[in-house]
């Protein structure tokens, strides 16, 4: 009798098995690059872009553009080819862009080119002429329509601070150049233009879902002075994802970009509400893989010494309940090859960025998620 069970248990297991086996999933890689000052080699009078003109103090000639655009579309090919060899990200958000054109230049990469990779873009109100923007690639998604939200935040500190440079400027005082970085998207009202939140809806595959890509305002002036800030773009993504939701109920959103803040920010656990762990995310709500990555030491740009893992990925709950007959979330990286970083100096290990007229990649790393489904 036990020799017929443990026959009949044997089987068992050898059929479970055999299942398991013959399960296969489809994966897709989905990225976010804060790419950093991607400008052209073109004025336009409409933005602050001087410094990055041939004659600008980056002296940002056609070849340095040119290997910009070479260094990026290397990164952007190889994002996600551990698991999901021989395709690139099938959409990937990305910050720091001046306008469409240059993202335009990018996917002409040869890199890039085979992949056929569209565009959404809108100008945003930010002085320095820096955008988000989205990549995506045509043979898997398919977009239905996307809309920019403009972040209306007013600064009132550095209001006083641009009326002071004004004036030191007309007295031909030296103004300290740190001061003007603050003041530059100021006006005379007080409001602080910063990058729009770009949401775009689509079919992935099929599968609705929708994606909001962000750049946070920065820490100028200092992290607690400009909290308030991001915590305001935090309560704006929440209420845009609020209203996919409401929408609805089973929304599968991915929210992107470079928040300025960690994992561990009010902005991000208190005002977004993202939760580091599934089993703590309910219905409504989102999930931050990013958080206990961070706890790990993992980050995507260093400061004097110490790691930050301000790019990230943050989704809803659909995207991580565990029926894999339509697309949930596998798991997230950063990508942080060797190729990317310095190579030594004081800075070795750090993102390798445009320094001393040499063009590098940039002074972030880019996160991904895999998404996967069950075919």
């Amino acid at each position: 009798m036990i020799k017929s069970f443990s026959s009949f248990l044997f089987i068992v297991l050898i059929g479970v098995l055999c299942n398991a086996q013959d399960k296969k999933f489809k994966v897709h890689t989905v990225a976010f690059y804060n790419v950093e000052n991607l400008f052209d080699t073109h004025n336009d009078p409409k933005i602050n872009d001087e410094e990055w003109l041939p004659d600008g103090r980056q002296h940002w000639t056609e070849e340095k553009y040119k290997k910009k655009l070479s260094n990026l579309a290397k990164v952007i090919s190889q994002i996600g080819t551990t698991e999901n060899p021989g395709n690139s990200p099938v959409v990937i958000g990305v910050a720091e862009v001046e306008n469409r054109g240059v993202l335009e230049d990018l996917i002409k990469e040869p890199l890039l080119a085979g992949k056929d990779y569209g565009i959404v873009h809108i100008d945003s109100p930010d002085k320095r002429g820096i955008d988000v923007g989205f990549l995506y690639q045509k043979k898997y998604f398919k977009p239905t329509s996307y809309k920019n939200f403009p972040l209306l935040i007013y600064d009132k500190n550095a209001l006083k601070l641009k009326k002071k440079l004004e004036e030191d400027k007309a007295a031909g005082k030296t103004t300290d150049d740190d001061e003007e970085g603050v003041v530059i998207n100021v006006d005379l009202e007080g409001r602080r233009y910063t990058r729009d939140q770009l949401l775009v809806t689509g079919y992935l595959d099929g599968e609705e879902m929708s994606f909001i890509i962000n750049h946070w305002p920065s820490r100028s002036g200092g992290e607690k002075v400009s909290a308030p800030f991001r915590e305001a773009a935090a309560a704006l993504n929440k209420k845009i994802i609020d209203s996919l939701y409401k929408v609805n109920p089973n929304a599968k959103v991915i929210t992107m970009g470079d928040l300025n803040d960690g994992p561990y920010n009010n902005s991000v656990k208190g005002v977004l509400g993202a939760k580091a762990k599934k089993e703590d995310t309910k219905k409504g709500g989102l999930y931050n893989p990013m958080e206990e990555m961070s706890n790990k030491g993992i980050g995507t740009l260093a400061y004097r010494d110490a790691w930050d893992l301000f790019d990230q990925m943050i989704m809803t709950e659909p995207l991580i309940q565990k029926d894999y007959t339509s697309f949930r979330f596998w798991k997230a990286g950063v990508y942080n090859k060797t190729f990317m970083t310095q190579p030594s100096g004081a800075f070795k290990g750090y993102p390798l960025r445009n320094s001393n007229g040499n063009v590098g990649y940039s002074d972030h790393f880019p996160v991904y998620v895999y998404l996967i489904k069950q075919m």
